[in-house]
C-alpha cells in the first residue's frame, strides 16, 4: 500500500474533522448538550491524531543511519499506537466524564436546531472523508473482506484513518438520536447517556488498533502469498537444493526484510554460489519491490 494513499486519506480526514470540531464546539456552547460536546471532544482527538499520522509518515521515510542502520519505518507503527492511546485516554475519558457528570444533574438543551443542522452537516463531511480513505483501501485489498484486509494490513496510517471515521460516523448517529428522543420524550438524560455510549465505541475503537498497532511494532513477517512467492523463486534456482529457513520482518509497510538460509547444490564453486546468490536477490526484488533487504547465508 503506497504512502501517497495513506497520506491522501490522513489529508483528507484532518479537514474534514478540523472544520467539523470548530462547528460542534460552537453549537454544544449554544445548546449545552452533552452528546454535542463529546462529539466536538471526538473531532478534536480525530484532528489531533491525524496531525501525528502526518508526523509518523514523514517520520518514516527518514533515510537509515548509523543509529537506525534498518531506516525509520517503524515510527509509523509507533505514531500509529500513540493514536490508539489518545482516541481512548482523550477521546473515551472526556466523553465518559461528561456523560457521568451531566447524568448527576440533567440539563435540558436548548436551541436543539442548531443541533440538527450541525450533527447533519458533521455527517455530511465525515462520510466524505469515510469514503475516501475506503476508496484507498479498496485499491489494496483485493478480493479479500474488508475484516481480513484490515488484519492483513500492514499501513496502520490507512486503517486508523477508516477506523475512526467509522467510530465518527456511529458517534454521530449516537448523538443525533439521543438528542431527537431527549427532546421527543422530554427526558435530557438521554443526552447525557449519548456521551457513555460514544465513550464505549471510543474505547473499542481504540483497543482494536491499539492490539493491531503493537502487533506490528513488536514485528510482523510478509504476507503468506510473498513468503510463498519467494519459496517458488528460491525452488526454481538450479543451484539451491533446499531451504533451511526463511524468515521476513516488515520495518515499515513498504520495508521488508529477508533472511534466508539456504543449502546449495554439492560441488558448485564460490562463485557459483556467488552467481545464485545474485540471480535470487535481482528475481525476489524484481517481483516484491518492497523487500528493501536481502540477506541470505550458505549453510551445510
Amino acid at each position: 500500500m503506497s504512502s501517497s494513499s495513506s497520506t491522501k486519506a490522513v489529508l483528507a480526514a484532518l479537514a474534514g474533522n478540523s472544520l467539523i470540531a470548530v462547528t460542534k464546539f460552537i453549537a454544544a456552547s449554544y445548546t449545552g448538550s452533552s452528546a454535542m460536546f463529546s462529539e466536538a471532544v471526538h473531532s478534536v482527538v480525530d484532528s489531533s491524531n491525524q496531525l501525528l499520522l502526518l508526523y509518523g509518515i514523514k517520520q518514516s521515510k527518514k533515510p537509515a543511519d548509523k543509529k537506525h542502520p534498518f531506516g525509520y519505518g517503524k515510527e509509523m507503527y509507533f505514531w500509529s499506537f500513540v493514536v490508539a492511546i489518545l482516541i481512548f485516554g482523550l477521546g473515551a475519558g472526556i466523553s465518559f466524564y461528561e456523560g457521568i457528570h451531566k447524568i448527576s444533574a440533567p440539563q435540558a438543551a436548548t436551541n436543539q436546531i442548531i443541533n440538527y443542522i450541525v450533527l447533519g452537516l458533521a455527517i455530511i463531511f465525515e462520510s466524505w472523508t469515510c469514503w475516501v480513505a475506503t476508496t484507498e483501501f479498496k485499491k489494496t485489498k483485493g478480493s479479500l473482506g474488508y475484516f481480513e484486509a484490515f488484519r492483513r494490513s500492514k499501513d496502520p496510517a490507512l486503517f486508523v484513518v477508516l477506523f475512526e471515521d467509522t467510530a465518527a460516523l456511529l458517534g454521530l448517529l449516537v448523538a443525533l438520536i439521543a438528542i431527537a428522543l431527549s427532546e421527543y420524550l422530554m427526558l435530557p438524560v438521554l443526552d447525557a447517556v449519548a456521551s457513555l455510549v460514544i465513550s464505549f465505541i471510543l474505547t473499542v475503537t481504540a483497543g482494536i488498533l491499539a492490539y493491531e498497532c503493537k502487533s506490528l511494532l513488536t514485528g510482523e513477517g510478509a504476507t503468506k502469498e510473498i513468503v510463498s512467492g519467494i519459496n517458488e523463486i528460491v525452488a526454481s534456482d538450479t543451484g539451491v537444493k533446499s531451504v533451511n529457513e526463511l524468515l521476513t520482518l516488515h520495518f515499515g509497510p513498504q520495508d521488508i526484510l529477508l533472511n534466508i538460509s539456504l543449502d546449495f547444490e554439492d560441488g558448485l564453486s564460490a562463485n557459483q554460489v556467488e552467481e545464485s546468490t545474485t540471480r535470487l536477490e535481482l528475481r525476489v526484488k524484481k517481483m516484491f519491490p518492497e523487500i528493501s533487504r536481502i540477506f541470505i547465508e550458505a549453510q551445510s
